[in-house]
């Protein structure tokens, strides 16, 4: 079942190969509108960075536990996240019940005190919370994340091609991608019936970049509803839509159902970066993807006013302040 997810070589298009954009935008587009994950692989992200973002995230958890309720999560979901304080409980993919088995530490796109978004108080463009004694912790953090918003806005013009849409569609929307990034820890834990390392769900952005690790965990739903294990490709992406895509485009592309099942042996670390658009970008069906057989399914409305609904639906930040 391996091949089903499709693995895409970027390195023809990153290098300017000859007739390799369109090729890659037909290869993104056919994996985006049947499955709505890929793997993708010579991406040009340095190994070295990517293994310097998992050290990171095992030495922030490693910390003691009062550490790390100091930079508990505030209401931007920056911070520290505990424990078995989330689900997705909006999820409709499946009915869960239980409290995810993970722990996570939450970073958004750094802002200064001048940042226009900053200075008028909006939600999510709230200062960053970071651990004071883990030096290079914030710069390696914010090397990573710098990189591969990098990667995700290359791939912009692939997305916009595949649907039959000038190559900078995307771009103005992305020029300042609001995005969500998240160092997980899932322990080696037994899980009840129905409970997960993460529960079946989607992601609420426009599409999610996960390094891939040996230690497995990570399943998809395929079209005939099937789980399967995402493949591991040393070295690669793991990708998915989200549900902006799937707003945005009319469900021509999909937001795939995806969860985490908790590591035997030893814990398993995830670095995924949640990347979505600036805060204020209206999200309206896009002109080729509708049509008098297809209205559009969705109002438009803002990723402002989307994750407000999602966020305080799912992570609310007021179960991370009741510590006993």
């Amino acid at each position: 079942m391996e091949d089903t997810i499709p693995v895409i070589d970027l390195g023809p298009f990153l290098g300017g190969q000859r007739r390799a954009f369109t090729a890659t935008a037909a290869e993104l587009g056919r994996a985006l509108r049947d499955i709505g994950f890929f793997v993708i692989v010579n991406h040009g992200i340095p190994q070295v960075l990517i293994d310097q973002a998992f050290a990171e995230a095992r030495r922030f958890h490693a910390q003691p536990m009062d550490v790390k309720l100091a930079l508990r999560m505030n209401e931007h979901n920056n911070g520290y996240m505990m424990l078995g304080r989330y689900a997705v409980w909006t999820s409709d993919v499946n009915a869960n019940d239980k409290p995810d088995l993970n722990e996570a530490f939450f970073v958004k796109r750094e802002r200064g005190p001048d940042d226009p978004l900053m200075r008028a108080g909006r939600r999510f463009a709230g200062p960053n919370q970071w651990p004071e004694r883990l030096p290079g912790f914030r710069e390696t953090v914010l090397a990573y994340t710098d990189a591969v918003d990098a990667l995700g806005r290359k791939l912009l013009p692939l997305c916009a091609t595949a649907l039959d849409l000038s190559r900078d569609t995307f771009d103005s929307a992305f020029a300042e991608s609001q995005f969500s990034f998240r160092l997980t820890h899932y322990p080696p834990v037994a899980a009840e019936q129905n409970q997960f390392g993460i529960a079946p769900h989607t992601d609420a952005n426009f599409m999610t970049f996960l390094a891939q690790s040996e230690v497995p965990g990570l399943q998809v739903r395929m079209p005939d509803a099937t789980w399967v294990d995402v493949p591991y490709v040393p070295g690669s992406f793991a990708v998915n839509s989200g549900d902006m895509m799937q707003r945005w485009t009319n469900h021509r592309f999909k937001s795939t159902p995806h969860r985490a099942l908790p590591p035997v042996g030893p814990p398993r670390y995830a670095i995924p970066y949640f990347m979505g658009p600036h805060l204020d970008t209206v999200i309206a069906c896009l002109a080729t993807c509708q049509g008098s057989g297809d209205p559009p399914r969705y109002p438009p409305i803002t990723y402002a006013a989307y994750l407000d609904w999602w966020y305080d639906a799912n992570y609310n930040a007021a179960r991370q302040r009741d510590v006993a």
